[in-house]
């Protein structure tokens, strides 16, 4: 006869379903990260009112994204060993705790439309999971779990920073062709 589980086991199943969002129908990854998203937006509101110089900003967005894909790993093991299952799709706080990683450094306060745009990419590099993401994720327990993701978040930083250096590149161009538009530019 099997135990009741613990209070502690019950706390990291609802941590690693990250409240309940593991247990959506369908897409519980997509779920999963709309608490990432909200959390990285705090973060970048946090940074830009810290009154810090932009390069401290962007190493405290670093540090805080390290550290929650961090605390990841032994969430998702730990949920991993309780179901039974090798990256069972209920956990989904590997999704919420290394979304942040996809939007370092970008300007979420004075841009917020890239957090959309944020949100789409790291949608399509962790469904594609580009390499070497796709083959990490059989390594064991939580590491193999958050690691495919925390790597699908790097190209999607790569991707989101293309995205918006391109668009505000091009708006500047724009704005210095059309006349008395030259000084409002991005």
């Amino acid at each position: 006869m099997s135990s009741p589980p613990r209070l502690l086991d019950r706390f990291t199943l609802l941590v690693a379903t990250w409240f309940g969002l593991g247990y959506a129908p369908v897409a519980s990854g997509t779920f999963g990260a709309l608490p990432g998203a909200l959390i990285a937006y705090v973060v970048a509101v946090l940074s830009l009112h810290s009154g810090a110089a932009p390069a401290w900003q962007v190493a405290g967005q670093v540090a805080f994204a390290l550290v929650l894909s961090g605390l990841a790993v032994p969430v998702c093991d730990a949920a991993e060993q309780m179901l039974g299952t090798k990256d069972d799709g209920r956990i989904v706080a590997d999704e919420t705790l290394t979304f942040p990683v996809c939007t370092i450094g970008l300007p979420l306060v004075t841009a917020p439309w890239m957090l959309a745009v944020a949100f789409v990419v790291n949608r399509v590099c962790d469904i594609i999971k580009p390499p070497p993401a796709r083959r990490l994720q059989d390594l064991h327990g939580g590491v193999g779990i958050v690691i495919d993701d925390f790597i699908a978040c790097l190209y999607a930083l790569a991707i989101n920073h293309a995205i918006y250096w391109s668009v505000a590149w091009h708006g500047a161009c724009l704005f210095a062709f059309i006349p008395g538009m030259a000084s409002s530019t991005p």
